[in-house]
Formats: structure tokens, sequence, C-alpha cells
């Protein structure tokens, strides 16, 4: 049952925590999760996470805009109800492909936007409805925490985190916290 015990180790500034997750990833502890009020730069690489691909997942999201927005306007303006607008005959697509660029413009960002988000959203299992997973409501405001799980090795992380500056230092139980 030693793996469901947690060390919670609270900062009051970005920097000490920056180095206590260099200190500590040196020492090769896994450190399983750290929540802080704001993004803090470079936490990401200091933690060795993997780089996203959010940004890959929107160019595709952003093509399915683009395709939407083509073959929409095909068939509304070309093939369903063409219309004779300003003296500009509605013939064939590539005629009226000038007037048509700001819609497929605009589609396409509004695709990438809207399902980057979605996917954002799921891939962080953030639904409707789901209690927050916060340990500490001071993270939200001014304070910094950092997660390790513990595994029988209770006083030397806990020695080591407060060389590192933390100001407080506890252990819980995840056990109980369900």
């Amino acid at each position: 049952m030693e793996a469901s015990k947690v060390i919670h180790a609270i900062y009051t500034d970005d920097d000490v925590l920056m180095n206590a997750v260099k200190a500590v990833k040196a020492e090769r502890y896994h450190i399983e999760e750290i929540y802080t009020p704001f993004p803090v730069h470079g936490l990401d690489k200091a933690m060795g996470l993997a780089p996203t691909r959010i940004a890959i997942a929107s160019f595709m999201y952003g093509c399915v805009g683009l395709a939407v927005a083509t073959l929409m306007m095909n068939f509304i303006m070309i093939e369903d109800w063409p219309q004779n607008i300003g003296g500009k005959p509605s013939f064939s697509y590539i005629e009226n492909m000038p007037a048509f660029v700001p819609i497929m413009f605009e589609l396409t960002v509004f695709f990438a936007a809207h399902l980057m988000v979605i996917t954002f959203y799921l891939r962080s299992r953030m639904w409707p409805f789901k209690k927050a997973e916060n340990p500490d409501p001071r993270t939200t405001d001014d304070h910094f925490l950092m997660e390790i799980a513990v595994h029988g090795n209770e006083n030397e992380l806990t020695t080591l985190l407060n060389k590192t500056g933390a100001v407080e230092v506890n252990i819980i139980d995840k056990e109980d916290e369900h």
C-alpha cells in the first residue's frame, strides 16, 4: 500500500520551484504532477515531458475546415443556387474564388480553434460537471505544489524537498482522499 502515498511540497516562488524540479529530477525521483497558479515557462522541459502534438492536430483541423468551406461554397453558390451578384456570374468556382477567400480563411480558423479546444478538453479528461482534481486550493492563488510518489523513501525525499526551498512538505495517503 506504500505506492498510494504521495508527498506534496509547496513553494511560494516559481524560480524556487524550477530549481527544485531540477534538483528532484537530478536525484532521479519521479514527479507525478505540478500544480501552478499560472504557466511557468520551461517547466515542461525541466520535468522531461514529451512535446505536445496539438499543433499537428490543429493543422489537420484547419485542413478539414478549408475542405468544408470549399465544398460548402461550391454547392451553395455554384450548384444549388447560382446567382448573378453585382455582375459576377456564378458559372464556375474558379471564376468566383477571390470572393470566397475570406470565407475559406474564416472557416479554416473556426474549425482549427474549436476542434483544438475540444481535443484539449478530451485529452485532459476535463468534461462537463467533472469534480476538480486540485489537491490544494492555494495553487489557484499564489502557491506551487509538486506531487511526488512515495516508495518507502519519505525521510530522504522530505529532506531533499526542504533543502530545495519548500515552505511546506506533507505526506498524503491517496486512498484516504477517495
